[in-house]
């Protein structure tokens, strides 16, 4: 019995794991279109892709879920660059770009 219910806590927990790293997602990916529209770079393939993992604290010492997320980016449409947003919590931390032609 007691492993049944350890069992429906773990996917519980793994479930509301997913559904808030979706949510932190689509937060990612709307505000790197708006960076990229404001620059007037093009964001190629319309996707970001997870590249990390780890607990940070913010201002005020609180700890919360750091990720990290890549993308791509053209200035001219010839040449792909590197793109980088990194999200503390819910929170956009900061977006990096490669140097690019302009």
């Amino acid at each position: 019995m007691w492993n049944e219910i350890f069992m429906i806590l773990l996917f519980t927990a793994g479930f509301l794991y997913w559904q808030s790293a979706q949510k932190v997602k689509e937060i990612a990916l709307a505000a790197t279109m708006r960076h990229c529209h404001k620059l007037e770079l093009q964001m190629l393939d319309g996707y970001i892709a997870f590249n990390a993992l780890a607990l940070k604290r913010d201002s005020r010492g609180k700890i919360h879920i750091a990720r990290a997320y890549q993308f791509e980016f053209s200035s001219t449409g010839a040449e792909r660059y590197n793109g980088q947003i990194q999200m503390l919590g819910r929170r956009v931390e900061s977006i990096q770009l490669e140097p690019y032609r302009i």
